[in-house]
């Protein structure tokens, strides 16, 4: 648990924002009646854990094309359904070897729309452009998988949905399904939900509706004083107080817009002399606090060398949702950050991402009640940032991959803002008083409400978006 002292004071507003844009962007999503009709896929399934408990769980899987045409990997998903030990247990998933190559596969952990007594959890792969086709007769060869928990304490499998203790060789297994393009060809889930066709409209969907109640944003702007900012929402801070060097302002001039590749990006940039009285620092945030369960999304990126001048300096690079403290150790507090530290900083001596939930503090004493996850190494260059709050638990993905699971005592109480900002924590990482500047850039930020969506439902929900030439949206009501 990282219990670092930081001040914690920041602005948040009440005031509502609810714009209704309608529904035009969904009509961009990927069809998915082409995938079904490739179809005909198989899964087979074997394991070598076969114990009720296990270190760790080892689901080996094949895919198999059974029909008559071609099947690009990168369209298709295959989830292993099991049962959580606890709500708070975290996993982490790896490949042990694979014909098509483990740097292929991916793997992450999401939650049921329909969780079951045997299955809270899934574990989804997904496959690269470099696992290629499967040509009709063709299957990926071994793909040896396994996944563990994050404590790595023992794990019961024996109550698991997917779980065959007797599968010691290959064999057909619907309890794991396989989707091309959201649409399920093979296997039943857990609760229901086997294979389907997309021109039925009686079917139920596999997967839970990306058209819930949603914040979008592309950051299309002038600049920090473009009316419509505050007319969709935002605040450009420009009031004192932390996080941060004592003496620093936070300056709105410095949040600036530009386009790259066709897309506007969100600049927020932050400088210094060496000195609190030189240190301009940049945040922007929601002025309606009314932002709870469900999926947030951002493509941020980060920098580790400073635009000019020398760098070292303690720099927080930042996405994340939070409301206000009402009083010391509070129980009604909640904060979920992405925090990327380019060169260290809270102890840590170089670069370092932090993903971190919040239940409570105490600033003075400093007592800290939260729970992180952290990977110490450079995460310079853009990133798909994705946090999920789903009434179980709290996951955090990077890239489409899992980055951390937090347990169910850190959930929401209250709504909250949603913020991006760029501060220092000290000036102790550089002692010049060179002036120096550094950039953090923001592509586009998404919340659905209530709906827990997978990294690759984001993705063709913001495509979707901008391929109807959505640059904002806000359905979300009010608390």
């Amino acid at each position: 648990m990282r219990t670092f002292r930081r001040s914690r004071i920041r602005p948040v507003a009440a005031a509502a924002v609810t714009l209704a844009l309608g529904c035009t962007a969904l009509a961009a999503l990927p069809s998915t009646a082409g995938a079904a009709a490739a179809g005909g896929l198989v899964v087979q399934y074997r394991t070598s854990a076969s114990g009720a408990t296990a270190d760790q769980s080892e689901p080996w899987l094949k895919v198999r094309n059974t029909g008559s045409t071609g099947v690009p990997l990168s369209g298709v998903k295959v989830r292993y359904y099991f049962k959580a030990d606890s709500v708070s247990a975290g996993y982490r998933f790896a490949c042990s070897w694979a014909v098509r190559g483990c740097a292929n596969i991916t793997g992450t952990f999401g939650t049921p729309p329909h969780p079951t007594a045997t299955a809270d959890r899934y574990l989804e792969i997904a496959f690269t452009a470099g696992a290629g086709s499967l040509a009709p007769g063709a299957d990926t060869g071994d793909m040896q998988l396994r996944f563990h928990r994050s404590d790595w304490q023992p794990l019961g499998q024996s109550d698991d949905y997917s779980f065959g203790a007797e599968r010691s060789t290959y064999g057909d297994w619907p309890r794991v399904t396989a989707q091309v393009g959201g649409v399920t060809v093979w296997g039943e889930a857990p609760g229901g939900g086997g294979p389907t066709d997309p021109t039925d409209p009686t079917d139920p969907p596999t997967d839970p509706p990306a058209d819930g109640p949603t914040l979008f944003d592309d950051f299309d702007y002038s600049g920090h004083a473009d009316p419509r900012i505050a007319a969709n929402g935002w605040s450009v801070r420009s009031n004192s107080g932390g996080p941060g060097v004592p003496g620093a302002v936070w300056a709105p001039e410095n949040v600036t817009f530009s386009s790259q590749s066709g897309n506007s990006v969100m600049n927020l940039e932050t400088s210094t002399a060496g000195t609190g009285a030189s240190t301009e620092q940049t945040e922007i945030l929601t002025k309606s606090v009314k932002f709870r369960d469900g999926t947030y999304a951002a493509r941020v990126k980060f920098s580790d060398a400073p635009r000019s001048g020398p760098d070292g300096d303690h720099l927080v690079q930042t996405f994340f949702t939070i409301n206000d403290l009402k009083a010391p150790m509070a129980d009604d507090y909640a904060e979920y950050d992405f925090e990327y530290l380019p060169n260290g900083g809270w102890g840590e001596p170089a670069a370092i991402l932090y993903t971190t939930s919040w239940e409570t503090y105490r600033p003075d004493p400093w007592e800290a009640v939260n729970q992180h996850s952290e990977a110490r190494r450079s995460y310079a260059g853009w990133h798909d940032l994705v946090v999920t709050v789903d009434g179980s638990a709290i996951t955090y993905y990077v890239d489409g991959a899992h980055f951390g699971t937090h347990g169910a005592a850190y959930l929401p109480e209250r709504p909250m803002s949603i913020n991006f900002n760029q501060w220092l924590i000290d000036l102790a990482g550089q002692s010049s008083t060179t002036p120096r500047s550094y950039d953090q850039q923001v592509d586009y930020v998404l919340h659905v409400k209530d709906r827990v969506l997978s990294p690759a439902q984001v993705s063709a929900l913001v495509s979707g978006y901008r391929a109807a030439g959505t640059t904002f949206r806000d359905t979300v009501p009010a608390p």
